[in-house]
């Protein structure tokens, strides 16, 4: 269809069925572009898209978790002093990130709509990992940003929990929203209200989870927060002063600054600047590698490779701290696509220049 854009080279592999799930979306109202990015991957809807309307909005292609994103955030922690195997076992002996107290602030979680999951990372690929730098590829923009070699740093992965599913159950009873609402409707308000609700306490959820994560490992909770990037909502942007609304579900905003694009969590984490070309894909990069395999098949395909202790380290010899072995499979490296190639892919469309790359050194999804 001429409205669908597909931002990926021979290398990278796309799956038909996704790919058909995107022209499907192209051919409903008021859809002017569907672009497919490097990481597109199926789902109830495709993972990995920006889709960009004109009077009116879709809820159901954001999807359940509003505001769900990255932040990257730079520890005082310096990497000569880093003693990974203390970090491992005072996050092992932690059942779950709610043992640490939120700040005073938060502490009254009744406040927040994300109630008792506020300061917590949820399931599947959200995480919270350390990290130290691999490689910097321009020296001048990585210490414009503000980064500093010597430190290690700490990216989280995680969204609204539950209050976005809640936003995105209402607008379907409520009104109807998988037809799509007008702009002007009182449906699509009462959601953008929410949305917008949801993106601001999912950035908070952020923030505490890294508080939370610090205070377990006896880190000083004192970071300076480099990124946050949301992959999953909507904006609004002037093209030639028509209001158009950019809907991304897996797909980063690009069009404020430098971008946090992790592999899976056996592969390096690139930090990349967007050129001025975004335009051709939404203005939107891709937010991670995508899913390869579904998760009902992981565990049968790795089962026979990895002892219960071996899946629990990556190829970088850093640690996963997991209490759910069935995720551990459905998160293994092999169940995503090559990262390095997702790069590529936009390298290719001139899209981003890569600054910098990171390789983990504790993930923690417990």
């Amino acid at each position: 269809m001429n409205n669908v854009t597909i931002i990926s080279s021979e290398k990278n592999w796309l799956e038909h069925c996704a790919v058909s799930q995107l022209n499907g979306i192209a051919s409903l109202p008021g859809v002017v572009n569907a672009v497919g990015l490097p990481d597109l991957h199926p789902g109830k809807t495709p993972v990995g898209a920006a889709i960009i309307t004109e009077g009116i909005i879709y809820p159901h292609l954001v999807g359940n978790d509003i505001g769900c994103g990255m932040a990257l955030f730079m520890t005082e922690l310096d990497k000569r002093k880093l003693k990974t195997e203390r970090l491992v076992k005072k996050a092992e002996s932690f059942e779950s990130l709610k043992e640490i107290r939120l700040p005073s602030e938060f502490e009254d979680v009744s406040k927040s709509p994300l109630g008792t999951s506020l300061g917590t990372i949820g399931g599947g690929n959200h995480f919270a990992e350390l990290q130290e730098v691999e490689t910097i590829f321009n020296q001048e923009v990585f210490g414009q940003l503000g980064y500093d070699k010597a430190k290690i740093m700490l990216l989280v992965h995680s969204g609204s929990r539950g209050y976005g599913q809640a936003i995105l159950e209402d607008s379907l009873l409520v009104y109807q929203s998988q037809d799509g609402l007008s702009v002007t409707s009182q449906g699509a308000k009462e959601y953008m209200k929410k949305h917008n609700d949801a993106i601001h306490w999912a950035a908070i959820n952020r923030d505490l989870i890294a508080y939370r994560f610090l205070k377990l490992l006896g880190i000083s909770t004192q970071t300076i927060k480099l990124s946050d990037t949301c992959h999953n909502g909507i904006c609004i942007k002037e093209y030639d002063k028509t209001p158009r609304y950019i809907h991304r579900k897996g797909a980063s905003a690009c069009d404020t600054g430098a971008v946090v694009i992790p592999g899976s969590r056996g592969s390096l984490t690139y930090l990349v600047m967007p050129t001025s070309n975004t335009d051709i894909s939404g203005y939107s990069l891709s937010h991670g590698a995508g899913r390869k395999w579904e998760r009902s098949v992981c565990r049968a395909k790795l089962e026979n490779k990895y002892t219960k202790e071996t899946i629990k380290y990556t190829k970088y010899k850093g640690k996963v701290i997991c209490n759910n072995s069935n995720l551990l499979f459905e998160e293994a490296p092999e169940a995503y696509k090559n990262i390095d190639t997702v790069i590529e892919s936009l390298l290719e469309f001139r899209l981003i220049e890569v600054i910098a790359t990171f390789k983990p050194i504790l993930t923690y999804k417990a």
